[in-house]
Order: structure tokens, then sequence, then C-alpha cells
């Protein structure tokens, strides 16, 4: 691999900003300073453009295999690196689940032959297959993935024994989905008997409200701290869950939470606007939640931000409520989303940079990654903080050709996006012979 100068970046790393020069050699990071006249093969002037960490997303959906109409590993991967996500971590409510490590290894394969970005994927629990579980090597996979709420086939996890040997015998860190089945079906068949299959997209927050939210992740939280598991609740939405949660630095913790871009960004309002465009689970829910937890972004509550990447096809989305699938597009904006945020003054770009790029690598354990330092692999993304960006469908990496975003214009652009090293993102487009991206790696020490 050829030797790479980024010259006169405006660095956000580890709290900082600073103006600094970046050789990368062999897909690393070799020094971050001025540079002087030191010459690389290829050199890049930025001009002062704000130099990032690649985002490192934990949570999405790239619905391969067997859901390949929606989505695919090779297409999101795309889409994600158009917005400066060089990593992720993938679910594994696919078709057929990863709940087995067969299953999981064949993933793997599609991720080794088609992902662009960097990728782990997630070992699915269910009722069944806890000695599957506790044969998880956490030094290769990113964590075990418990749907402790409504999920597809036999993901939904409910058994309290098997939910107890889970939680004390993972043996890496345990992602769950949190929201509270029974509640929410009672919920639903009030709905249907107010207005048939015909409920109003606006009613989905209150079907799936804060109390079967906090009646799940309670549950969860107690079970971490019974068995002494690492624990990681996803997509947090509400301002009661909150409670559960401290803001101490992230070292150390055994309970930790993420929230999602969409999350921070939509409220009930949006329903009205955009219906079913924005069902997902979670529900988006009201404007003072959504202000909640952009608070708890800002003072270290949410320790993680991500995304819940979960497309569906137009045809798919404009259905009635109880067959309109839950879930939006949103890899290819997280970022942009961010930004937006940062310019409206809901936390610091420092801030962001922490919760979306340092925070996954810390939590997850993960190798050589999240981060601009010397001997880590060179996973960057070039931002023009003064160049708007409308979003369009022509422009859309995504299978599924749509995005909530269609229309709004933020306020910075991704100009360039760096996976190892290489350059596969720019001038707008993905580089069609981008090379394949790595399998992450873990210290293993997720117990």
């Amino acid at each position: 691999m050829a030797s790479l100068a980024l010259r006169d970046a405006e660095v956000v790393n580890e709290g900082r900003r600073f103006r600094a020069d970046v050789l990368i050699r062999d897909g690393r990071i070799e020094r971050v300073g001025d540079l002087g006249g030191a010459r690389a093969e290829s050199e890049i002037d930025l001009g002062g453009k704000l130099l990032l960490p690649g985002l490192i997303d934990d949570q999405v959906h790239f619905r391969e295999p067997g859901l390949t109409h929606k989505a695919s590993i090779a297409s999101e991967s795309r889409a994600a690196v158009a917005g400066g996500v060089t990593s992720f971590m993938e679910m594994p409510n696919t078709s057929p689940p990863a709940t087995t490590h067969q299953e999981l290894e064949k993933k793997y394969a599609i991720g080794a032959a088609t992902s662009v970005a960097n990728y782990s994927f997630f070992f699915g629990a269910t009722n069944t297959n806890l000695d599957a579980v506790k044969a998880t090597d956490p030094r290769k996979v990113c964590g075990i993935k418990v749907f402790m709420g409504s999920s597809t086939g036999d993901m939904l996890v409910d058994q309290a024994a098997t939910l107890e040997g889970i939680f004390r015998h993972a043996p890496a860190l345990i992602a769950t989905h949190c929201e509270d089945t029974p509640r929410i079906k009672a919920a639903e068949a009030v709905a249907r008997a107010r207005w048939g299959d015909d409920v109003p997209a606006g009613e989905h927050p209150r079907i799936r409200d804060a109390e079967a939210c906090y009646a799940s992740s309670s549950m969860a939280a107690e079970l971490a701290r019974r068995h002494d598991a690492r624990l990681h609740i996803l997509h947090i939405t509400t301002a009661k869950e909150l409670s559960l949660f401290s803001a101490a630095p992230l070292k150390g913790k055994r309970l930790t939470a993420e929230a999602c871009v969409h999350h921070l960004w939509f409220a009930e309002e949006d329903y009205a606007r955009l219906g079913h465009r924005i069902k997902c689970n979670p529900a988006i829910k009201s404007a003072a939640d959504r202000d909640a937890v952009r608070a708890a972004v800002a003072s270290g509550v949410i320790d993680v931000i991500a995304t819940d990447h979960a497309p569906h096809t137009r045809e798919e989305k404009a259905q009635g409520y109880f067959k309109a699938p839950s879930g939006l597009p949103l890899v290819q904006h997280s970022l942009q989303v961010l930004l937006d945020l940062v310019a409206q003054g809901a936390f610091p770009l420092e801030t962001a940079v922490e919760r979306a790029c340092h925070a996954p690598a810390r939590l997850f354990g993960i190798e050589g990654r999240g981060f601009i330092r010397e001997g880590h692999w060179a996973d960057l993304v070039v931002v023009d903080p003064c160049r708007p960006a409308k979003v369009v469908a022509e422009g859309l990496e995504y299978k599924c050709g749509w995005s909530p975003f269609e229309g709004h214009t933020f306020g910075a652009s991704i100009e360039r996006t760096f996976v190892n090293g290489v350059c596969v993102y720019a001038d707008g487009k993905v580089r069609p012979d981008a090379p394949a991206g790595m399998r992450l790696s873990f210290d293993g020490n997720a117990r």
C-alpha cells in the first residue's frame, strides 16, 4: 500500500481540536503532527477541513442473508462509508437468523467478500440456544444480542430461566432491545378495537410507550446487576429510562446505554409528515423525551450513538399500521445528523466524536480503531463544514432507494472516507473497486 499524507487538517480527536498533518503508511497512521518537508507517495491538502475518526456503528440491520430485496451487506456498507461510517456491527435477525455459529460464520464470509466497511456480527440469543451463547468467542464476535421485546421468528427471549442463564454465562457483552411485549400487545388490541387495521402512524409512540420500554430495560438492568454482566441497552428513547444509567466515565461501567440518531432528530409531531416511514421499534416519542436523550448524550449518561439502520422497501412502508414494518434507513446520514445537532447547540463536536467513534471502540474493546492515533488503522472521514448537502434519492446508496431525510439540506458534507488507509469514498461516489474491509477484532475482555 502506498504512503499518503493528509495535510493541514483540523483534527477532532480525544476531546481536542488541533491543526495537524497525518501520515498514513501500509493502512495505518504513522504520524500525527507537523510533517514538515517529509513527503509521501500521495498527498492531499485538506485546507483546514475537519478530520474525524471513522464512525463505528454498533447497531445496524443489513438484511443479508434472506432479506436482500431490502438491502445487502454490499449495498449498505457502501452507504455506510458514504456517510463516514467505517465499521459496523450487524444484528442477527436475518433469515436464517445468526443463532448458530455456523450461520454466524456464513455472515462473516459474506462480509469478507462484499463489505467495503470493516465489520462484525452479533450472535443472537433465543430461548433454546444457551449452550451456543456460552460458546461465543469474545475475541472474534462483538457481542450477544437479546431481543427482550418483540422480534421476528423465534428471537424473542421471554423465558425467565433462559434470561438468567444468558446474563449469568454470556462470555461477551450483552446488547438488548428492551420493550415489554405483553404491554405492547394489549395496547395494539385497544388500538385495533378503535381504528381497525387503519391505526394512525402517530399512535405508535402510545402503543409502544415509555412504560413498555422502562419495564423491560429496568428488568435487564437488574439481571445485569445480579450476575455482574456487562449490559449495553440499545436505542434509549425515554426520559424515564435515563434514571437507570450514570454519567460516570465509560471505563469500568458495567451498564451502558446507546442512543440512535433518529431518536435524537425526530419527535412525535413528525409522524404527521412522514407517517410509517419513521415507524421504528422502540418508537420515536415526544419532543421532551428526545430533548432528554440529547441532554444525556451531552452529559455522558448515554455512552454511544448509533443508527439502528433498518431498511425496508417503499412498498412495504406504504402499508397500513399492522403491516408496515418498523425500521428506517439511516447509516448514510448519521454523521451529518450529528453535525447539524452540534450546530444547533445540542452538544459539542468533541462529544459527538466521543460517542460515535471513541466510545464504541472502548466499550467493545475494538483493537486499533476508533481514534486518530499513531499505530491505529487509518479509518478516517474528512468533513467540509462549509458545504451544505441536500438529500436527494439519486444520491442514496441504499438498496431501498429512499431516506427519511429526503429534501433536507444538511449544513456539512462528507468529502472523503478512508477505510484501512484507502480512500473508498470521494467526490460524492463510492469507489467502484474499493477493497473489502476487515473483520473487527476485540481484546476478549468483554465479561
